[in-house]
């Protein structure tokens, strides 16, 4: 059975994943505003930050919370927080990509105890609490089997936030397709984790991404068997956003085979 947690977030995904689903015939009524170079955000995701948030505050008012679109509000300090991510995938949503995702987690002094990711179009919701394990519309999830480099399917994202990754981030791709099977780049670092998660990816890797994008797929990844790691290895959500993540076999070989690319902020 969910833990309240679990339930109160998957009604907030529900009612961001309505707001979205809504717009997708009139997209192009909608208004996008530019927040930083290439980085897009619309009224989509402004209104489904807004349903989530207003449901996790009706049941814990005390807590704080860090959503992509309205930043830090509620109390300084609070031991709970909530990380939101109402729109993950905003590029692909606005061009009538069928692949974005909510994503919502409760951290605890900053750890991830409570994990929600939902997938509006195929209704699939993955669910996440400490301890319980991972599961994906109430069955339960692991990570890939596999337990080496050779053939594996990876995913990863191209930091638009940081451009100054890009150099490493295609020296590491170019090293890593030496012996995986391929790497996939869907737009949706929460899905790419979720999906990681359920063994559908044997592992993902990217640069520059925040707590809201990462903290639910962390939780899940280690809920399901797996690990996750900063590029150097160091277990735990890394607070550069330099992420890892995979069965423990394949993260280990991820990390190894990157190493050489890193530039030193990447070791962070």
């Amino acid at each position: 059975m969910a833990r309240p947690a679990v339930t109160t977030a998957i009604r907030a995904a529900r009612a961001a994943g309505s707001v979205i689903l809504r717009y997708m015939n009139r997209l192009g009524s909608v208004a996008v505003i530019e927040k930083h170079h290439l980085d897009f955000a619309s009224e989509v995701d402004r209104q489904a930050e807004r349903e989530i948030v207003r449901e996790l505050r009706r049941a814990y008012p005390d807590h704080a919370m860090l959503g992509e679109e309205t930043g830090a509000s509620g109390k300084v300090g609070a031991r709970f927080s909530w990380a939101i991510d109402p729109l993950d995938g905003t590029h692909n949503y606005l061009r009538g990509i069928p692949h974005f995702g909510v994503s919502i987690a409760q951290l605890d002094h900053g750890e991830p105890v409570h994990a929600v990711i939902l997938d509006p179009l195929r209704n699939e919701i993955y669910t996440a609490s400490k301890g319980d394990g991972a599961f994906l519309n109430d069955r339960r999830i692991r990570v890939a089997k596999r337990e080496s480099l050779d053939g594996a399917l990876l995913a990863t994202g191209f930091p638009y936030r940081e451009r100054q990754h890009l150099n490493a981030q295609l020296d590491m791709t170019r090293e890593l397709l030496k012996r995986a099977e391929d790497i996939r780049r869907t737009g949706s670092a929460a899905l790419d984790m979720a999906w990681t998660a359920a063994g559908r990816l044997d592992g993902y890797f990217e640069t520059g991404l925040k707590v809201w994008d990462i903290a639910a797929g962390c939780l899940l990844v280690r809920e399901a068997g797996g690990r996750y790691c900063n590029m150097v290895g160091v277990d735990g959500m890394p607070e550069s956003g330099n992420l890892v993540a995979a069965n423990h076999h394949i993260a280990e070989e991820i990390v190894a085979a990157i190493a050489p690319s890193l530039t030193s902020s990447l070791k962070r």
